[in-house]
């Protein structure tokens, strides 16, 4: 099975990618874009395809998203959530004193500002495309005040030497994953099913009616917002996550009321929760 993942490698798309392939025997095949990821499962390029959907301090991944509601058939079978976990990498021999510009993917120094602000106040920042580049970058020059922003998985691709560990602001950081295939996972009893839906008038009062059919059946939701349908300023589509699959039958008799309610519903699939335990605050460390 081949697996499609966002590269370049020692990205924390990759880290994700070679988790699920571990798990399923699978090879990993870095691709340029997420719709990409997209087309190489539609094309046969790929069997799946694993993609960022939702980051704890950024939010929704919006390209994910709107792929799923207006550009592909293709269901969630899995998710993933992945702790983020910052590292301070340098060439072998440079030492925190000998660091004048730290170079990193623009989120990666966003989420390191404490760090960076307290232990390298005087260092210039440098964005780069990807965490991995920053890496990379920083190890091909012969210069030793680089620095880079990335990931252990970057370190031993590229030999880089971890001056700092867990720089990030909040270790409570996690990016959820989910995986694309044709078709999404059998029942296990301890699943999520992802949808959306839009409702028949902008009136007041619409979202709640169609979400009440939740609620009245005891099925709780695990997420709700909106996406713009792009099409008419204030007219949306409304994404929700839900606890149980749609073969179970109080969801499935819950989603045909939906449906019945909203003007359109698309089903994103349903798939086993990946459920993190957090200690007071943090990811326990892998």
């Amino acid at each position: 099975m081949r697996l499609a993942y966002l590269g370049p490698p020692g990205t924390f798309s990759e880290e994700a990618a070679l988790a699920v392939a571990s798990r399923d025997g699978a090879d990993v095949l870095p691709l340029g874009s997420i719709p990409a990821l997209v087309s190489a499962v539609e094309t046969g390029l790929a069997d799946r395809a694993i993609l960022p959907i939702e980051n704890s301090l950024e939010g929704t991944v919006s390209t994910t998203v709107d792929l799923l509601i207006h550009d592909t058939d293709l269901k969630i079978c899995a998710e993933l959530i992945l702790p983020v976990r910052h590292f301070l990498l340098v060439r072998p021999g440079t030492s925190l004193d000998q660091i004048r510009v730290v170079v990193s993917h623009p989120q990666a120094l966003a989420q390191c500002r404490r760090f960076l602000e307290r232990c390298l106040p005087q260092a210039q920042q440098v964005a780069a495309l990807s965490t991995a580049a920053a890496v990379a970058d920083v190890m091909q020059r012969e210069d030793g005040t680089y620095a880079a922003i990335g990931t252990l998985r970057a370190a031993e691709l590229y030999g880089a030497v971890v001056l700092a560990r867990d720089i990030q602001d909040h270790h409570g950081n996690v990016t959820r994953f989910v995986v694309l295939a044709p078709e999404d996972a059998p029942p296990t009893g301890h699943d999520r099913t992802s949808f959306c839906f839009t409702v028949k008038r902008n009136v007041p009062g619409a979202l709640v009616d169609v979400l009440s059919e939740l609620a009245v059946a005891q099925i709780q939701m695990t997420k709700v917002e909106s996406r713009p349908m792009k099409s008419v300023l204030g007219d949306y589509y409304f994404l929700v996550d839900i606890e149980g699959h749609r073969l179970d039958p109080p969801v499935a008799a819950a989603l045909e009321r939906v449906a019945a309610k909203a003007a359109e519903l698309k089903l994103f699939g349903s798939y086993p929760r990946h459920d993190v335990e957090l200690s007071g605050g943090r990811i326990p460390r892998q």
